[in-house]
C-alpha cells in the first residue's frame, strides 16, 4: 500500500516541487537591461469585439505612448455596437472582420496579418482593447523585440483594486503570481515564458498563426509554444507593463472560465509530451518548460493536492502502509505556501491585504462550479467578451 500511495502521490511531488522551486526564482528581481531605442518600425495591433465602451479610451491611452514609427491598427472582429467608428473617431486605422463561422482572436490576428503582408512593419504588437500602457514600457518592448530577433512578452497585471470583492482580489493577486512572478521564474530556469495574448511582440516575419492557433481558445499560449518549438523561445520583459481593469466577480468567471478552460486544455495536451521529448533528448529546459505547463490555475492546483492527500491518507488509514509519502507532501505542499505568502509580500501588498488573503480557501470554493461546468461541458469555444 506504501507503493501504491507514493505512485498516487508522485505526479503532485513533482509538480508542486517545480512550482515552489519556480517561485523562489522568480522572487528575485532582474529586468533585461534597456536597449538604445531602435529606428525599428512597429504596428500594434488591437483585436477588437464589441467594446465600444472602452475603445476610445484605451486609444487615447496608446497614443499618447506611441513612439517614432508606432501606429496603431484596431481589428473590429464580428462587431454588432460601434467599435469601428469609435476607433476611427479617435484617429486610428480600423479593418472590420465579418465571420461567424470562424471567430476568435487568432482569426483576428492573422486578419490584420494579411492586411499589413504588402507594406510589414518591423514589429509586430499586440494590445487588448481594454489595457493600456504607458511610453516607456511600449519603446522598450519594441526594442526588445527588435534587438533579440524573437518573440518578447511584457508583465501583463490587472490593476489593483482594493475595493472590489475580495474574490476579485484573490483573482488579481492570483494574476500577479501567474503573469509576475511564475513568468520570472520560469525565464531563470527554461530560458522562455509563455505569451498572454496583450503586451506582446515579435519581428513581423515571426508571426504565423496556424490554423489550430487560429481555433484556439487561448490562442496567445499556443503562439509562443508554437514560437518555441520553431526555436524562437518568448521572453520575458520585466520592465514594460501592461495593465487591464479588474472585472465584476461574474465577470471574472466569465474570464477565468476562458483562459482557464483553453489552458487546462492546452496543458493536457502538449506539456507531458513536452516534458517527455525534452527527457528523450536530454534537454533539461524543455523538461522544465512542459512541467510549467502541468501546473494548474492557482485554486484547481490546491484543490487538486488537497484532494490527492486526502484519498492517499485515507488509504493509509484503510489499508495500512506507511505515512511518509502523505507527510513528504503535505511539507512540500506547505512549503509551497509559504513560497506564496513571500510572493505577496514582495510583489502583491498593493493588490491584496494579507486578510483577504487568507481568504485564498473561499476563492477555491467560489471557483469550484466553474471546474465543475468545464468537466461537463468541456472548454469554451468561442471568444467571450468580459464582463465589465
Amino acid at each position: 500500500m506504501t507503493a501504491i500511495v507514493a505512485i498516487l502521490l508522485a505526479p503532485f511531488a513533482v509538480l508542486t516541487a517545480f512550482f515552489l522551486v519556480e517561485v523562489a526564482a522568480g522572487l528575485r528581481r532582474k529586468v533585461r537591461a534597456g536597449a538604445e531605442t531602435s529606428s525599428a518600425s512597429a504596428v500594434i495591433v488591437v483585436p477588437a469585439h464589441d467594446e465600444a465602451t472602452v475603445i476610445g479610451q484605451t486609444l487615447q491611452s496608446l497614443t499618447e505612448a506611441l513612439g517614432p514609427n508606432m501606429r496603431v491598427l484596431v481589428v473590429a472582429d464580428n462587431c454588432a455596437d460601434s467599435t469601428a467608428a469609435t476607433a476611427r473617431s479617435a484617429g486610428a486605422e480600423v479593418i472590420e472582420r465579418h465571420d461567424l463561422e470562424r471567430r476568435g482572436k487568432g482569426f483576428a490576428l492573422a486578419f490584420a496579418a494579411d492586411h499589413l503582408r504588402p507594406d510589414p512593419p518591423d514589429i509586430f504588437v499586440v494590445m487588448d482593447a481594454d489595457c493600456s500602457t504607458d511610453g516607456a514600457s511600449l519603446r522598450v518592448l519594441v526594442d526588445a523585440a527588435h534587438s533579440s530577433a524573437g518573440p518578447v512578452q511584457s508583465v501583463n497585471l490587472l490593476r489593483p483594486d482594493r475595493s472590489a470583492s475580495p474574490l476579485v482580489q484573490l483573482s488579481n493577486f492570483a494574476f500577479v503570481l501567474k503573469n509576475l512572478v511564475r513568468q520570472r521564474g520560469l525565464q531563470k530556469l527554461a530560458g522562455r515564458v509563455h505569451l498572454t495574448g496583450t503586451g506582446m511582440a515579435m519581428p513581423f516575419g515571426l508571426f504565423h498563426v496556424s490554423g489550430d492557433t487560429r481555433s484556439s481558445i487561448v490562442e496567445d499560449l499556443a503562439l509562443g509554444l508554437e514560437l518555441a518549438d520553431a526555436g524562437h523561445p518568448p521572453m520575458l520583459v520585466g520592465n514594460a507593463f501592461v495593465w487591464s481593469g479588474s472585472a465584476s466577480e461574474q465577470g471574472t468567471l466569465v474570464q477565468r472560465r476562458r483562459w482557464e478552460g483553453g489552458f487546462l486544455s492546452t496543458a493536457l495536451r502538449q506539456g507531458p509530451g513536452e516534458a517527455w521529448h525534452g527527457l528523450l533528448r536530454g534537454k533539461p529546459r524543455a523538461v522544465l518548460a512542459g512541467l510549467d505547463l502541468m501546473i494548474p490555475p492557482l485554486a484547481l492546483f490546491a484543490l487538486l493536492n488537497v484532494a490527492a492527500l486526502i484519498v492517499a491518507a485515507a488509504l493509509v488509514l484503510a489499508f495500512g502502509g506507511a505515512w511518509w509519502p502523505v507527510v513528504a507532501q503535505l511539507i512540500l505542499l506547505m512549503l509551497a505556501m509559504f513560497a506564496v505568502l513571500v510572493a505577496w509580500a514582495r510583489e502583491a501588498r498593493e493588490f491584496i491585504s494579507l486578510g483577504v488573503l487568507a481568504r485564498l480557501p473561499l476563492y477555491v470554493i467560489w471557483k469550484l462550479p466553474m471546474y465543475l461546468g468545464l468537466a461537463r461541458r468541456g472548454t469554451p469555444k468561442e471568444w467571450l467578451r468580459t464582463g465589465r
